[in-house]
């Protein structure tokens, strides 16, 4: 219909120049029929009709294939094709979503399964110990006190279960704020040493510090959160380092920043685990990890309160040679 418009203005603007014989109109009104169809055909085929179908292609092998589309974004003057590629960059986005949300899903799970076996092997202990002497065993003076001392303990390590879960809640949700102020980490590190040292007095592990002689640290940050931070570092580095080895936590000054490194010569981490072990209940040897004690939480409490502190904490293994975490915090 437009190269017969086309065709029929052509024509009638010639016929009203003189002298023009009907057999010459009747060639300018073929010839311009004839390019017009063809020019207007291919530029309907090129910038229209194929983008198009290209876009109900990319419809189709969304609807089949859940999202999973070739993304190529390579803007155009042609609108279709714009639209086109807004097609391609929302499927993609949405594809990135779903496989976000079922990881999440994943997460979910595993993180409820391990919860609830967290949970459940010291309420089961307890249970146990509670149930045995309601059938008879507290007549027993010595069995009575036994019994009630290992529902204690279970019951203890059920606290503390529950107390790092509400922890690690409110941290990730930012109802515990870091509230910073200037300490002397030094002499926070000495008051873990402190805590830990029987543990460390069994096994024969000599805990140090570097610099050895005795100079305040200063650093910028929560002073009880970093506390935690070194209680769970020096704490993991005690429990898997083996008998009479050393434990060395490490003071260096980086401009304006104070670097922080524990570091141990125990069994070391596989390379294929180092990227999971700040994970929530994550155990790199599920079985020693249980006999070790712990709520599998310590490390996952450490990275947000690194984290929240603006900083990030780095780790560097190799097994059979020891571990070594370190952290950066702003200069006191």
């Amino acid at each position: 219909m437009l190269a017969v418009l086309i065709a029929l203005i052509t024509t009638a603007f010639l016929s009203l120049m003189p002298n023009v014989e009907l057999k010459a109109l009747g060639v300018t009104a073929i010839i311009s029929f004839a390019s017009a169809f063809i020019l207007i055909y291919i530029s309907l085929q090129f910038l229209i009709f194929r983008e198009i179908n290209n876009i109900y292609k990319n419809i189709d092998r969304i609807k089949k294939n859940s999202f999973k589309v070739p993304v190529k974004l390579k803007r155009s003057a042609n609108p279709l094709r714009r639209v086109n590629e807004d097609i391609l960059a929302y499927a993609d986005k949405k594809q990135r979503e779903i496989e976000e949300l079922k990881e999440l899903e994943i997460f979910r799970r595993e993180f409820i399964a391990d919860v609830s076996h967290e949970l459940k092997t010291p309420l089961f202990a307890a249970q146990g110990f509670v149930l045995t002497l309601l059938d008879g065993a507290m007549d027993d003076e010595a069995v009575r006190y036994k019994f009630l001392r290992k529902a204690a303990k279970s019951l203890d390590g059920l606290n503390i279960l529950v107390q790092d879960l509400l922890t690690l809640s409110q941290i990730e949700s930012g109802h515990i704020s870091m509230k910073k102020e200037t300490f002397d980490i030094r002499a926070v590190t000495e008051e873990v040493f402190d805590q830990l040292e029987e543990n460390a007095f069994e096994k024969e592990i000599e805990l140090s510090i570097e610099p050895t002689e005795y100079e305040p640290v200063f650093v910028k940050g929560d002073a009880m959160r970093i506390a935690q931070v070194m209680t769970n570092l020096i704490g993991n580095a005690v429990k898997y380092s083996p008998e009479s080895s050393v434990i060395n936590v490490k003071f260096l000054i980086k401009q304006d920043m104070i670097q922080t490194t524990v570091v141990d010569n125990g069994t070391g981490i596989p390379p294929e685990h180092i990227k999971r072990i700040f994970e929530r209940f994550y155990r790199v040897d599920k079985s020693r990890s249980k006999k070790q004690g712990g709520t599998g939480l310590g490390l996952a409490i450490v990275k947000h309160i690194i984290e929240k502190h603006g900083s990030e904490i780095l780790v560097k293994s190799k097994v059979g040679s020891g571990t070594s975490f370190k952290f950066l915090l702003p200069k006191g």
